[in-house]
């Protein structure tokens, strides 16, 4: 096993011509969304492609039908070291509204923001150029000062992450032989707190549902058939509160088969955060938690299943008053699944739900809007011991494993398509910015976001 000690003291020597090369990537106006600056996302790829092969990475633009994929591969030190696929990002979000900028969103720089804290300013610096220049930095180091790597690389970088990533699943299902490895390496997410990283261990899935009701075949006088006439709008609100029964659970039919219960040690490790419903929900101005009764909220939105609705139209919304039956309703449903459970089956047993709500003289159509399953990797893990250990090596405080209420699509292509578990590594915090005016990512987060790579690459090439 290489002495990652020396390593690790040249990642931090190497830290301000780091910011260098950073600087130099943020400059880039990869908006990826945007199609007046594709020649600008092109420049991201060739950038990234040029330092990774000053590493000694065999590293290609690969073109697609929307901005370039990055893909590169650099040899261990051993041949029976792992092989690892690494995601990152290089497109970024818009910058508008740009007069809320305290500073040029594409002019970086190391500030100071004060109680010790040094900050790099700039859109991408969290989202997701600092956090994928913290490997290529690692690899660096390792380069420079060992001559090779403990593990077999390779290296996917996306230029169209912020844009719903529209030629992904296509480009990895026409290279899957050459990007398939033992398991995959994401740096898109965050720590816990400024000094205790963490590690994503589950992504819940997602339903999308638009149901329409229809009633009448024009809106109605209230006065005229109200009281006779069937109401669209109460047809569906009756059927969106039933969809939960007095104690916060789901009530469609098999809704809870392949959930499982967390383990008993997980949920202890996570009451140690600290976050109660009062500090959570308290940020956004509540105080009570809704869903499921007798659980926290970090299980809740961690390792439990969801129905929301987000979204409800029908009748007059406009200013004033107008008295009217409306002929149709529509809502928005979103659901979040976890463990087993399958989207196709959650979807089915919705639509048989509201189907037979609906009176025989009314009508109800869907649409859906996408569906992946849950992530999970096993508590027990190998790969997260190693990885929690070598990042609680660095951290001041030991690494903590999390849940992520929200979804992350490339994860689930990963295991899809190409059978791989992933690995969620990230060193943004909350308050990041990210998306929005004045971006910024921590200088202490990127030092030790490098470092931390290093330790855990140190850590997965061990037998």
């Amino acid at each position: 096993m290489t002495n990652i000690l020396p390593v690790l003291d040249r990642a931090s020597a190497n830290v301000p011509a780091s910011l260098d090369r950073l600087f130099e990537l943020v400059r880039i106006k990869s908006i990826s969304t945007d199609p007046a600056f594709k020649p600008e996302c092109r420049r991201a790829a060739e950038w990234l492609v040029a330092e990774l092969r000053s590493l000694g990475f065999d590293a290609t633009v690969r073109d697609t039908p929307g901005h370039p994929m990055v893909v590169a591969h650099h040899d261990a030190g051993k041949p029976d070291a792992p092989h690892v696929l690494f995601y990152g990002h290089y497109d970024v979000q818009p910058v508008d509204p740009l007069n809320l900028w305290d500073h040029d969103p594409f002019d970086p720089a190391v500030r100071d923001a004060g109680e010790g804290r040094r900050i790099i300013t700039g859109r991408g610096t969290s989202d997701d150029k600092g956090q994928l220049l913290t490997f290529v930095e690692a690899c660096r180091a390792y380069k420079e000062t060992v001559g090779s790597l403990p593990c077999r690389v390779s290296i996917l970088f996306e230029g169209e992450e912020e844009s719903g990533s529209p030629s992904l699943k296509p480009f990895l299902e026409a290279n899957a032989a050459e990007l398939t490895a033992d398991f995959a390496l994401v740096c898109d997410t965050s720590m816990w707190d400024a000094d205790t990283p963490a590690i994503s261990a589950g992504l819940r899935g997602l339903v999308g549902e638009e149901v329409i009701v229809k009633a009448a075949d024009r809106d109605l006088h209230s006065g005229y058939f109200g009281g006779a006439a069937a109401n669209p709008i109460h047809i569906l609100t009756t059927i969106l509160a039933g969809l939960h029964d007095e104690t916060g659970r789901v009530t469609l039919d098999g809704f809870y088969e392949g959930v499982e219960e967390t383990p008993t040690q997980i949920k202890a490790g996570w009451e140690t955060l600290g976050k109660t419903a009062e500090s959570f929900l308290g940020e956004i101005g509540l105080s009570i938690p809704s869903g499921e009764k007798g659980r926290s909220v970090l299980e809740l939105t961690w390792a439990r299943p969801t129905a929301e609705v987000n979204g409800i139209t029908g009748g007059y919304t406009g200013e004033g008053f107008k008295t009217v039956i409306a002929a149709e309703a529509s809502a928005k449903v979103s659901f979040r699944l976890v463990g087993k459970q399958d989207p196709a089956k959650i979807r089915d047993a919705f639509r048989a739900y509201v189907r037979a709500k609906i009176p025989a003289d009314c009508s109800v159509t869907f649409h859906a809007h996408g569906g992946s399953p849950a992530i999970q990797l096993p508590y027990d893990s190998a790969l997260l011991s190693k990885a929690k250990s070598a990042l609680s090596d660095e951290w001041p405080k030991p690494a903590v494993v999390i849940g992520m209420g929200g979804s992350i699509p490339i994860v689930g292509d990963f295991q899809k398509m190409l059978g791989m578990e992933s690995l969620l590594v990230g060193f943004a915090l909350s308050d990041d910015r990210i998306h929005s005016p004045n971006e910024k990512y921590e200088l202490r987060s990127f030092e030790k976001g490098i470092r931390s790579w290093v330790r855990i690459l140190s850590a997965l090439a061990a037998r």
